[in-house]
């Protein structure tokens, strides 16, 4: 079956569903969810709270501050937002979780979609996470109020690269962390602005030139900024470019 006869579908649990589709309802995104290219569902975690005021967090055990997600409650959500045979992963937004990669991205771009837990308090039940195989994913060493943000950027993330999405195939591929390294400089008119001129090269035509400055450059950029990508480009193995581009 095609990607439109089954659209990459988001399936998002959280306590604030008004969140969405938020900013991913403009733009590229925006127009792709309009067209069917993908789909989203946001649902309310409280909808399986308890009692009469469908509470779904408790003090936790050991006695620490804040409050912990229930692990009944947030179970009882994703079995109801999932079907037997559904294969999306299971994620969880976490500052402790695998920082999310761009390789990483791209798997989960080419799968069915993803179902993605928004946490809150001071995080979930240790039992949930193994019991319904919930993959821990950060997008960065810091701490956010929720995880819907964190959930925003990975659709972000995944959607843009949909195929028909950015038009251009080749957009997704000259880009930060593409080829495991940050993205080259860019230049447009005009030619000279205060008494800046774009480079010569780029204005020659030598395309062989201007692969190798590019290559150059994400390499010199990269050493200056990012040295972790470019000692990990350089283990896994010289890699050609045309041009390289974590709660």
């Amino acid at each position: 079956m095609t990607r439109a006869e089954t659209p990459w579908r988001a399936t998002i649990l959280t306590l604030y569903p008004e969140m969405f589709p938020g900013p991913l309802g403009v733009s590229l995104s925006g127009d792709a969810l309009a067209r069917g290219d993908w789909s989203l569902e946001a649902r309310n975690i409280r909808e399986h709270g308890l009692g009469r005021h469908r509470a779904v967090d408790d003090t936790p055990a050991g006695g620490v501050a804040g409050m912990v997600l229930r692990c009944d409650v947030l179970a009882a959500a994703i079995d109801a937002a999932t079907e037997p045979d559904d294969s999306r992963p299971r994620l969880l937004m976490s500052p402790r979780g695998r920082p999310l990669s761009q390789a990483r991205v791209r798997e989960l771009s080419a799968g069915p979609g993803a179902l993605i837990v928004c946490g809150r308090f001071e995080g979930v039940d240790e039992r949930v996470i193994a019991g319904r195989g919930l993959e821990e994913v950060s997008i960065g060493d810091y701490v956010l109020s929720g995880g819907e943000i964190a959930a925003l950027v990975v659709l972000d993330a995944c959607v843009r690269l949909l195929p028909g999405v950015m038009g251009k195939a080749q957009s997704g591929i000259e880009e930060s962390f593409e080829g495991g390294l940050l993205e080259y400089p860019h230049y447009t008119r005009p030619r000279d602005w205060e008494g800046r001129p774009i480079p010569e090269v780029l204005s020659g035509g030598n395309h062989g030139a201007i692969a190798r400055w590019r290559r150059a450059e994400a390499e010199r950029i990269t050493a200056e900024r990012r040295p972790d990508l470019q000692a990990g480009s350089n283990q896994a193995g010289s890699k050609s470019i045309t041009g390289p581009s974590r709660s």
